[in-house]
């Protein structure tokens, strides 16, 4: 099979589309012949070597965390899903022809395929941080930095629980942030201000998708520091905010459930841009320039 892989760090271009051994679901896991599978962050983290701690590169490294596709082989222990059934969820180096799904869900038939691929790594992060920060209805919620993947996934799945929710983004993204059901602010200086004129009242809970807000002004706006959750400022332990990149806080077959009947009901839209797979270094650079709307899918 074809995999995304890459034998040196650098910027997009030392990814290449080529081949890589056919990998085998493992007790508890299924594999997947992939439709889709899309790009996060992590992935360009990962070949960029900011995850390496400086040490220098060892053989093969290999791209994608999320993918949707045709179940073609499932392992030992697993009940509920057979091969040629149609699921998306959530794995390692799903960046290619086939991948291994740890974690996954029905795909409704009504969502397109680059959509249920989409939604894994934003959904699953973004029912996290709600359940973290407790979020209900009637609570007033600001996401800062809700245009992108997981920013406007928080958004309308906070507003499917019937809380009111505050957002942040650039001023070109103000509309789409209406259009996802949140009151639109600018980021940057003064963002605090803007934030409490929106609110009206107090504000229930802070969610920090971006990590460029200084973390003190997110607390000055949370009730206490425990009601402020980030996933990208991995220094803010120690002020009383919650840090929460995944393992011992995620619930991901649930999560994704939750995700799928939200997208089933349309309660849940995700703006795509597709690129095939030997066009990944495209979709990687404007995720690194970091001004998205929505997310970057990877189609073969």
């Amino acid at each position: 099979m074809r995999a995304l892989q890459f034998t040196r760090y650098g910027g997009p271009d030392v990814i290449e589309w080529g081949e890589a051994e056919d990998p085998h679901a493992r007790p508890g896991q299924i594999r997947v012949a992939v439709r889709a599978a899309s790009v996060n962050p992590i992935d360009w983290k990962r070949f960029s070597g900011a995850m390496a701690g400086g040490k220098p590169m060892s053989g093969t490294g290999y791209l994608g965390y999320d993918a949707a596709g045709v179940v073609d082989e499932v392992g030992e222990n697993v009940t509920g899903v057979s091969a040629g059934d149609d699921v998306w969820g959530l794995g390692q180096n799903t960046h290619a022809e086939y991948a291994v799904l740890s974690s996954w869900a029905a795909k409704p038939p009504s969502v397109d395929w680059a959509v249920a691929a989409a939604a894994a790594v934003t959904g699953e992060t973004s029912e996290r941080v709600l359940r973290l920060l407790d979020v209900a209805s009637g609570d007033t919620v600001f996401i800062d930095g809700g245009a992108g993947g997981v920013g406007s996934v928080a958004v309308q799945m906070a507003v499917a629980r019937g809380a009111t929710v505050i957002a942040s983004a650039g001023e070109s993204n103000q509309d789409y942030l209406r259009e996802v059901g949140a009151v639109p602010v600018l980021y940057g200086k003064g963002v605090v201000d803007r934030v409490r004129a929106a609110a009206r009242g107090a504000v229930s809970a802070v969610l920090d998708v971006v990590g460029k807000t200084p973390v003190e002004d997110l607390i000055s706006l949370a009730p206490q520091p425990s009601k402020v959750v980030t996933i990208a400022n991995f220094a803010a332990g120690d002020t009383g905010v919650r840090v929460t990149s995944g393992a011992a806080d995620m619930q991901p077959m649930a999560a994704l459930a939750q995700v799928g009947e939200l997208l089933a009901d349309n309660r849940l839209v995700l703006k795509v841009q597709t690129f095939p797979f030997d066009r990944a270094d495209e979709a990687f650079r404007i995720s690194q320039s970091g001004h998205l709307r929505g997310k970057l899918v990877l189609v073969p």
